[in-house]
């Protein structure tokens, strides 16, 4: 069955607009709780934790979301602006049935969604989804008044977080004599991830972390790390730290101010378990640059694609057991650390990294030479479908006779606009823009043809 409402990460979508309405969003309450209340064993009553970042809508949502938790029958307990890696942790850590953040991620402050957690810490399955947009369809109602939900706040969420955070950085090993720019992107984490770094040695300079309900992610964090690496310059800093938002991405950038992605990282900290042990391998996805590919199969380390977002990584990296995966954007995980990504404690690996191996980050990552990647996007008509067109089909095997173990091609259609996203990589990159745009013109001729 397809998902109605539920994307690869939540609910979401413009405040005000359906589903991001206050009366949807209590029904979502809802119809989450009856969910939870069936699928609990014993009499003991469910618990939900909700999080939320710092957008000016979180206050409505978490009220609504908190009404029909109650109607359901089950009880709340609310940690206030928290990122949402947090709220994973602290939902595992109390043994709750579930937790609740109230978050957009990366996008500008007019969005904001809804995302779930397990009682273990991790993404709901699809099953679960399934049974919540089931549960909507049906009328909302309310149990006996002796049955409502009560709701009260979490004491000391950030300070249990702050210490979760620490407790996954090697216990000999610390932060002094680094100065550290942290850019919180004006999000959940501009009150947790500077005391983080601070607690642990480092000197912070602390940037992003004044929000006030319409800023987040407003030209600073991880989708806007040019604020960092201005900082870290005019600083005279070692390294950079971006977040989002949510805190669940990271970008990191050097003492001069050069940008390291989540692709580069991910290869960081897999040399860096390398070193130390065996790494059965690692998980990237469609879009991660060959490059990372090229350089763990050359040391004998698995790599595996899945499909775009943390989600799918996840699956792919429980599937063959490995800890390891990520993202380009950011999103990475360590699953021997954290049940989901959290760019505080990515973060905290890649410096731990760094201190073992008494390097730079532009040191330790300098080995990893990035290809070169061209990508073009091309209109097309609603529907259209490049898998059937036999005249780009043949144009696209072509160009990967051509690249042979030196390129790649990566065609897909929008997920949210009719066009065609055309990407090549290539150790040369005027070789990757002349391909990419070779198979864009075959697209463009074949549907003015």
């Amino acid at each position: 069955m397809s998902r109605k409402y539920f994307g690869t990460d939540g609910i979401r979508g413009l405040v005000g607009v359906s589903p991001i309405t206050p009366d949807f969003v209590m029904r979502l309450g809802y119809a989450a709780g009856k969910v939870l209340a069936g699928s609990r064993s014993g009499s003991a009553r469910p618990t939900v934790l909700i999080g939320k970042d710092t957008r000016i809508s979180g206050y409505m949502l978490e009220a609504a979301l908190e009404a029909g938790f109650s109607a359901a029958g089950v009880d709340v307990m609310l940690a206030g602006p928290m990122p949402t890696p947090a709220i994973a942790y602290l939902t595992r850590a109390l043994r709750l049935s579930a937790g609740v953040v109230i978050s957009a991620s990366h996008n500008p402050f007019q969005d904001n969604g809804i995302k779930f957690f397990s009682g273990q810490g991790t993404k709901l399955p699809d099953s679960v989804e399934l049974e919540i947009e089931a549960a909507l369809d049906e009328p909302m109602a309310c149990v006996a008044s002796e049955k409502l939900g009560r709701a009260k706040r979490l004491d000391d969420a950030q300070g249990r977080y702050i210490e979760f955070c620490k407790s996954t950085f090697p216990n000999e090993l610390d932060l002094r004599g680094l100065k550290l720019v942290v850019d919180c992107a004006h999000g959940a984490a501009y009150n947790i991830a500077p005391h983080v770094f601070h607690e642990l040695g480092a000197e912070v300079i602390a940037i992003g972390n004044k929000p006030d309900g319409f800023n987040i992610n407003l030209g600073h964090g991880a989708t806007a790390p040019d604020a960092m690496a201005a900082a870290v310059r005019a600083h005279g800093a070692d390294l950079g730290i971006a977040l989002d938002g949510d805190a669940d991405r990271l970008i990191m950038c050097d003492a001069n101010g050069r940008l390291y992605n989540g692709d580069e990282l991910l290869y960081l900290m897999v040399m860096d378990r390398l070193a130390t042990g065996p790494v059965a391998g690692a998980v990237g996805t469609l879009m991660t640059n060959m490059a990372v590919e090229v350089a763990l199969k050359e040391k004998g380390i698995g790599f595996a694609r899945a499909k775009v977002g943390d989600r799918y990584v996840l699956e792919v990296m429980k599937d063959k057991g490995w800890l390891l995966g990520g993202e380009g954007s950011g999103h990475l995980l360590c699953l021997d650390k954290h049940t989901t990504g959290d760019g505080i404690i990515s973060a905290l690996q890649v410096l731990s990294a760094l201190k073992r191996a008494g390097k730079s980050l532009e040191q330790c990552a300098g080995d990893l030479v990035i290809f070169p990647q061209t990508l073009v996007n091309v209109r097309v008509s609603p529907g259209f479908d490049w898998t059937k067109n036999a005249a780009m089909v043949a144009e696209k095997e072509l160009v990967e006779r051509e690249l042979g173990d030196s390129g790649r091609v990566l065609i897909r259609a929008s997920g949210t606009e009719p066009l065609i996203r055309v990407m090549v990589e290539a150790r040369n990159a005027d070789d990757a823009q002349s391909m990419a745009r070779r198979i864009a013109d075959k697209v463009e001729a074949q549907l003015a043809a």
